[in-house]
């Protein structure tokens, strides 16, 4: 498994006083210009701390985890940890010094390194990457965690369970979410759509990879085809990481994240919810009875979330909020009820 600190440094949904926390005062994105290749050959550790100061010099973020990564994919580690010292201190061959420095070029240049190496690591997955496809991040694994643990207990508990639990994921991205689910539930059949054709290309290609294609759906869809929608599953979890920035916030994005990734994929409108307030529209005529939703969101969301499913969706109930590892509310869970059972209560 990949180590994390990298992409930890890309949870930049947390806002204080309305706007991102990091800001940037380096150049801008494709102004940067690499160092000239060696005239005589060097060794890797030599490369490695040469690309750390030329990173650190031009303010790209984390210049260690940065240049050891990018050394690591290119010996055929992980990591750089995981590399023999007597490795890092053999001489490159021209051909890996110059392939080192195209993808330092990259990095230098503001090009997250998940997308210069072309894959990462989410849970006991390798996922392939490639711009513009949002890149998951470790928050999003606490969210699989979350749905897991639902669907371990519904199919343990014999009780309502469907022969064959389905999952249905609005935004799937690269396929992290879904896919994850299906390694871990062998007995699980998966729906997943997004409205980027890049996304479902990705997933499909990743799904061909780790061999889970056989019970996962893709579709190319938006959220606001409902009807379509309404024809593919009748799923007991619906799960999504959608987006949910304000777009007020956008403009402060780092350069990694706003030159990058797509902003679909981030913008969530005006006050963050506004695909989120179109999937749970649409959760109760989809779901399974007593179905759930489990939602990632903006921290200022879940009373937000919780006010407006109580005006708007009759037949949709707020259970809890969930925290993430670093205490903020991060998690929104909720449950289809029938209407018979509402009045009831």
């Amino acid at each position: 498994m990949w180590r994390k600190p990298l992409s930890a440094s890309y949870r930049y949904f947390e806002c204080r006083n309305g706007g991102p926390k990091r800001f940037w005062s380096c150049p801008a994105v494709g102004s940067c210009s690499a160092p000239t290749l060696p005239a005589r050959r060097i060794t890797a550790l030599q490369a490695q701390n040469l690309w750390r100061r030329q990173f650190e010099e031009m303010g790209v973020m984390e210049p260690d985890q940065s240049s050891g990564y990018i050394i690591a994919h290119l010996l055929g580690a992980k990591t750089i940890e995981s590399l023999e010292p007597t490795r890092l201190k053999e001489f490159l061959s021209q051909e890996e010094t110059e392939q080192l420095w195209r993808l330092c070029t990259k990095r230098l240049n503001r090009m997250p390194v998940q997308y210069v190496i072309e894959q990462w690591d989410f849970r006991d997955l390798t996922l392939k990457m490639r711009p513009p496809v949002f890149i998951p991040r470790p928050e999003t694994e606490e969210l699989v965690e979350h749905v897991l643990t639902y669907l371990q207990k519904k199919c343990g508990s014999g009780v309502g369970a469907a022969a064959q639990p389905t999952c249905l994921e609005v935004g799937c991205g690269s396929g992290a979410v879904s896919l994850s689910l299906l390694k871990s539930l062998p007995e699980l059949k998966a729906f997943a759509l997004d409205q980027s054709r890049d996304a479902v290309d990705l997933t499909r290609e990743n799904a061909l990879r780790l061999g889970l294609q056989n019970r996962l759906q893709l579709y190319n869809l938006d959220i606001k085809d409902a009807e379509t929608l309404l024809t593919l599953c009748r799923p007991s979890v619906l799960v999504s990481n959608p987006p949910y920035l304000f777009s007020e916030d956008m403009a402060a994005l780092e350069p990694e994240i706003l030159s990058f990734e797509d902003h679909a994929a981030l913008d969530g409108g005006k006050d963050g919810l506004e695909v989120i307030k179109q999937i749970l529209t649409l959760a109760p005529q989809i779901l399974s009875d007593h179905g759930r939703v489990y939602l990632e969101v903006e921290p200022r969301h879940p009373p937000l979330i919780r006010q407006w499913v109580e005006v708007n969706v009759e037949e949709l109930q707020y259970v809890e909020t969930r925290h993430d590892i670093t205490g903020r509310p991060r998690f929104c869970i909720l449950q289809k009820e029938s209407r018979t059972r509402l009045d009831l209560d």
